[in-house]
C-alpha cells in the first residue's frame, strides 16, 4: 500500500537556549490525499448537520454539475449548472453567501461581462450567478463561478439570503 504521506524536506535547526546549543531535526510532510480526505470528511459532516436542521442551504456537486436547494433534509429543487473548467476550478468546501447583487460586471484577464444577473458571492470572487452568454449547463466551462440559467438564478437569488450555507463538493 502506498503511503499517503510523502516527505517534502528535512532540515536540521539549531536553537540557542541560555548558552546551550540544541540541534533538532524538523520534518515536514505534505499530502494532498490526507488534506482531501479531511476536507471531504468536513464537508460530509456539515451536510449531515444541515440535513438535521430546518435551515436553507445550497449544495453544489461538481462531478454531477448540479446545484440542489435544500431546507434541512428536504430537497426542494435541483438545477444543472456549469462550474469551473480544469484551468480555473471551482473551490470545494463549506461557505456562506456573503453578498447579493441583482446585476454586476465581471472582469478577468480574458473576459469582461456586463450585467451578470443575480450574483451571490460566497468566497472572495467566487459566486453563484446567472449566465445569459451560454447554454452549456452541465459542462464545466466557467472561470470558477457556478453558472445557472438566468431564470433559475433569479429563483435561487430570491430564495437564499446572506449567510445561507453553500456546500461545494466533488
Amino acid at each position: 500500500m502506498k503511503s499517503l504521506i510523502s516527505p517534502v524536506w528535512m532540515r536540521p535547526v539549531k536553537l540557542l537556549l541560555t548558552g546551550t546549543a540544541l540541534s533538532l531535526n524538523i520534518f515536514f510532510a505534505a499530502s494532498n490525499e490526507v488534506w482531501a480526505q479531511s476536507k471531504s470528511q468536513t464537508i460530509k459532516e456539515q451536510i449531515q448537520t444541515l440535513q438535521k436542521s430546518d435551515q436553507r442551504w445550497i449544495q453544489i456537486d461538481l462531478s454531477d454539475q448540479r446545484l440542489v436547494a435544500w431546507e434541512g433534509g428536504k430537497r426542494l429543487y435541483a438545477i444543472m449548472v456549469s462550474t469551473g473548467k480544469k484551468s480555473t476550478p471551482t473551490l470545494t468546501g463549506v461557505f456562506q453567501i456573503q453578498s447579493k447583487l441583482k446585476s454586476t460586471r465581471m472582469q478577468g484577464t480574458d473576459y469582461d461581462i456586463p450585467d451578470v444577473p443575480h450574483t451571490m458571492y460566497y468566497s472572495g470572487n467566487y459566486a453563484i450567478h446567472g449566465a445569459y452568454w451560454h447554454q452549456k449547463f452541465g459542462t464545466p466551462i466557467s472561470h470558477g463561478c457556478v453558472n445557472l440559467p438566468p431564470k433559475q438564478a433569479k429563483r435561487l437569488f430570491n430564495w437564499a439570503s446572506i449567510g445561507t450555507p453553500v456546500v461545494v463538493q466533488r
